[in-house]
């Protein structure tokens, strides 16, 4: 490991515990910041009430819990479920992806979705939040919001967690196999070799690719956003090269509990984000790639080819809707 990063861990990794919640009231405070907290949900009926019920009232409502949080927003991508209904009975606004920016037609991914969510929201810092978490703890939020409000340095905080496998009764496996970093296999297999060869000073980042995180809005402005999986990766890399390892931190939440995908879609989900780690070591000509997975059918093993996401949205700051919501000139 290279030694800026042993200093980096030393100097910017945290726990939640850290920085307790009056304290990062009264930051909040006296800096005049405002949070804004995104959930991109598809199909989540069966989580996302509670994620919201439980920001809400430990981090919206001054009586049973601490304000930090100013607005909470899901941007619904499409659910054939009740997501939306179930986040705002929670107390959310529900927003659909389609209904933001219709002048672009939307495309399908979670990078979409967080994009998109720029236009809905006002806070001067963004916080991102998977709607599928189990046993969902406040801090999730805090814990991440909680360096953006008390360091101007800080622009960009994710969480880093145990991620245990869930078993057959909805139980962490402790088994062969289980345990509690076996959560992360596309993180293992894929994206930390990747950052350790080819962008070694973000080695330090425990979960790289998990969901949440919290950003200021002035650097999420100025990043591209790949539409898909490789979303998280994407702004990881391109934020290092637009503020700096410094600017960069994380914060230990605890554990994180979440629906698990299958070896298919993680096959998916893994040449997502190494054709976007591709695609930021080279911007030459690259050929649209495509994915042939196999699956046991009544003949045998059947091909099913996919292609894998390629497309990235501009700088949020180049979009004329934005600019003219922010008040702010593109440049």
């Amino acid at each position: 490991m290279l030694e800026e990063v042993e200093r980096w861990l030393a100097s910017r990794s945290w726990s939640a515990a850290d920085r307790p919640l009056d304290q990062l009231a009264a930051a909040k405070r006296a800096r005049g910041s405002r949070v804004s907290v995104v959930l991109p949900a598809l199909d989540e009926e069966a989580t996302v009430g509670e994620i919201v019920e439980v920001v809400r009232r430990d981090l919206m409502d001054p009586v049973s819990g601490t304000p930090l949080v100013d607005e909470l927003v899901v941007v619904d991508s499409g659910s054939t479920d009740r997501t939306a209904e179930v986040a705002a009975k929670a107390g959310a606004r529900v927003v659909h992806r389609d209904e933001i920016l219709p002048r672009i037609p939307a495309l399908p991914g979670k990078g979409e979705v967080l994009w998109r969510s720029l236009l809905v929201t006002s806070g001067d810092i963004v916080c991102f939040v998977d709607a599928d978490l189990r046993d969902f703890d406040a801090a999730f939020v805090s814990g991440i919001v909680g360096p953006l409000l008390t360091d101007p340095e800080v622009q960009f905080v994710k969480a880093m967690y145990d991620r245990p496998l869930v078993g057959a009764g909805g139980v962490p496996d402790a088994g062969p196999g289980g345990g509690a970093g076996q959560g992360g296999r596309v993180t293992e297999l894929v994206a930390r070799p990747l950052l350790n060869l080819h962008w070694p000073r973000l080695a330090g980042f425990v979960q790289p690719l998990g969901g949440e995180y919290a950003v200021r809005r002035s650097l999420l402005e100025r990043l591209p956003f790949p539409v898909g999986y490789g979303v998280e990766l994407g702004l990881l890399v391109d934020a290092l090269h637009t503020v700096g390892l410094d600017a960069l931190a994380q914060v230990d939440v605890g554990v994180r509990i979440h629906r698990h995908q299958d070896g298919l879609a993680l096959g998916r989900m893994a040449a997502a984000i190494y054709r976007t780690a591709q695609l930021r070591l080279s911007r030459g000509h690259l050929v649209r790639p495509e994915l042939t997975q196999f699956v046991r059918g009544e003949g045998g093993f059947e091909p099913r080819t996919y292609a894998v996401d390629t497309e990235e949205r501009p700088p949020m700051r180049e979009i004329e809707e934005y600019t003219r919501l922010s008040g702010r000139e593109a440049g």
